[in-house]
């Protein structure tokens, strides 16, 4: 008998909602050895590393929370080398992965007109060691900090309130950007593939996904086993970052197709990135590289 496995996060805001939804519903699906998994209170690599150990070859995993719990999961099967399925269901408040794939509810996942596909992830390395697998984008620099928001008690409770939680999540950002942009440098001077950076520049952005925070578009690299595309972007100025919004909301985040890209700092430096809205802070930073994964994840589109 199949396995079906649903990774969920007991502490969100939705869980109300994923419990009625899904854990409700999958206790009377037929055919299917049903587990759970219940996201710890601990740090976004020991669910990672709890996950990887509990999965099996042909286990079909079904994720019901935001990005950072297809996060979890995704690179818990990449790094178990298992052959597994994933389904990701919207029950966070930007929910890239979900839309890219365009599976919204439980009773989708099991329809006949749903199908698989390969996904390709990108790799992030830093000093050459490597830190997480990201599905549809990485950022690093300012907009990698601003996350960090989210992690604020006082934040997460507003969200968990705010009837709109989308919109509560963009005036929060907001704030931060308005407090923050102007304070700090928030990328120290470096190169990308060996050619200078302005030393005015805030952000390195790698697109592979659909959506960027929900409202900006990216492509269908997730697709494509070879590039991604990528940009730098001075957001500090609001000019910059509206022309970068408008352009993105429209038709999509600007960006040259690349292979991978290396970024090396000229000094040691403590460096701040993020993908799919989490955060991961690094000190003594000389090089980060992201590429394509030579790994690939098996996914259920609609």
């Amino acid at each position: 008998m199949k396995r079906i496995l649903i990774v969920y996060n007991p502490r969100s805001s939705r869980h109300d909602k994923v419990r009625r939804e899904v854990l409700e519903k999958v206790t009377n699906l037929k055919g299917y050895l049903v587990g759970k998994y219940e996201v710890k209170n601990t740090s976004m690599d020991a669910n990672i590393n709890e996950l990887a150990k509990v999965l099996k070859s042909d286990d079909l995993v079904v994720t019901a929370g935001g990005d950072a719990t297809s996060a979890i999961a995704t690179n818990a099967i990449l790094k178990s080398g298992k052959k597994v399925k994933l389904a990701v269901l919207p029950y966070g408040n930007f929910n890239d992965l979900s839309r890219t794939l365009g599976v919204s509810r439980f009773e989708s996942v099991f329809a006949s007109n749903v199908h698989s596909r390969t996904l390709y992830p990108l790799e992030i390395r830093i000093n050459d060691q490597l830190v997480r697998y990201a599905t549809c984008y990485v950022t690093i620099g300012m907009t990698a900090e601003s996350v960090k928001i989210y992690d604020e008690p006082k934040v997460r409770q507003k969200l968990k309130t705010n009837f709109g939680r989308k919109i509560g999540s963009y005036i929060e950002i907001a704030k931060w950007y308005f407090s923050n942009r102007k304070t700090k440098s928030f990328l120290p001077v470096f190169r990308l593939n060996g050619q200078k950076v302005p030393q005015e520049t805030s952000d390195y952005i790698a697109v592979n996904g659909r959506y960027l925070a929900r409202i900006m578009r990216g492509g269908k690299n997730y697709l494509n086993p070879k590039s991604f595309k990528s940009n730098t972007f001075c957001l500090v100025k609001l000019w910059q970052l509206f022309k970068m919004m408008i352009v993105s909301v429209f038709y999509r985040v600007s960006g040259t197709e690349t292979q991978y890209d290396i970024l090396e700092f000229n000094k040691p430096s403590k460096v701040t990135l993020q993908a799919e809205g989490e955060s991961i802070s690094a000190e003594d930073v000389t090089k980060i590289e992201i590429r394509k994964a030579k790994k690939y994840l098996e996914v259920i589109v609609l």
